[in-house]
């Protein structure tokens, strides 16, 4: 295996021992094939990374634990490494723990090992259950900081929550389908991706109660579990558009958006008004081709400089800030996607 970089910055990455590194890059006989994968998996994101390495500065190593659709992480990732050169003096680099679907125990296990390996901050998107905050409590105690990313966990002595404000973007989705879709009757189909994430819960809150209060003629058809998947969604989408012919709209919570505009081309039915959440790919895609449209939707890059702020700030490197970290909803359509973004 090549050797672009340092054993040790290998190993620090990769969360591994000197040895162990030096084992696989030399191919010596004796390491498990996940032990080879993540040296690799290290040296990939090192390449990423690779402006960071040479420069000055007091060097942090920040773990990104996620479960999310890999179109999100991709895009969290980018929003990340577009940040941490900006960060100076401190120098960033990023170790990833992504996966679409994930158990409870898998990311206890993950967020446990990291309390082993040492880490200089966490920011964490997870579920919001008892497991999970008492890992993460377990991390706070020993010194690491977390900060929680577009859902949060706030009972776990995290040091700041970082996204947008959701419960006002679940009401900003009601405005705009009841606007849109006029005074009904009609039904709107609501698609989570899964109720253990408190930040999609928020979202339906404040949706459910925005149409109770402004479209009461308007009802909701809630399908959850599809994990912004577009096969499981997909799935669960079709099965109530079945079930009721008079779902006129749609408010995606948790992404899959175009498996659902396929659910509805598949019976032959349109859907009047189409709301979704963040400028991944298949967004802007469907946006450009007049399938969805708006997209609620958050500065990512934004949003990934301030929590490494906020990792700063717990090391006592910055002041400490009263600024909250939630950020500000852009209602984005064809006619006004950033120009940093493109259609």
């Amino acid at each position: 295996m090549s050797r672009p970089f340092l054993v040790k910055d290998i190993a620090v990455q990769a969360g591994l021992s000197i040895a162990t590194v030096d084992r696989v890059l030399n191919e010596r006989p004796g390491v498990r094939e996940h032990t080879i994968r993540r040296v690799r998996q290290a040296i990939g994101e090192l390449e990423k990374q690779r402006d960071q390495i040479g420069l000055s500065g007091r060097k942090f190593v920040l773990d990104i634990v996620m479960e999310a659709p890999s179109r999100f992480s991709e895009a969290v990732r980018q929003g990340l490494e577009q940040a941490m050169p900006s960060l100076q003096p401190v120098i960033f680099r990023a170790r990833y723990h992504f996966a679409e679907t994930r158990s409870v125990g898998d990311t206890v296990a993950i967020i446990d090992a990291l309390l082993r390996r040492g880490s200089n901050g966490v920011l964490l998107k997870a579920p919001d259950v008892t497991e999970v905050r008492g890992a993460t409590a377990r991390l706070v105690a020993a010194g690491i900081p977390i900060v929680t990313l577009v859902t949060d966990i706030p009972e776990s002595g995290r040091q700041a929550y970082v996204g947008m404000d959701n419960r006002a973007a679940g009401e900003t989705a009601a405005y705009l389908l009841g606007e849109w879709l006029g005074p009904g009757p009609a039904h709107i189909l609501v698609t989570i991706s899964s109720n253990r994430f408190r930040g999609e819960e928020e979202r339906e809150i404040g949706f459910r109660q925005a149409l109770r209060e402004r479209y009461p003629a308007l009802g909701i058809v809630e399908v959850s579990e599809g994990h912004g998947l577009d096969r499981n969604t997909g799935m669960l989408a079709l099965a109530a558009l079945r079930a009721n012919p008079d779902i006129a709209g749609v408010y995606s919570i948790g992404g899959g958006n175009r498996a659902i505009i396929e659910a509805f081309a598949s019976l032959g039915r349109t859907c009047q008004v189409f709301i979704g959440h963040d400028l991944d790919a298949d967004n802007l895609a469907l946006l450009r081709d007049g399938r969805i449209s708006a997209v609620l939707h958050h500065d990512l890059g934004h949003d990934m400089r301030n929590a490494c702020m906020h990792v700063m700030r717990a090391h006592g490197l910055l002041p400490k800030s009263p600024v909250s970290g939630m950020a500000n909803i852009q209602v984005i359509t064809p006619f006004n996607v950033p120009q940093a973004v493109q259609l």
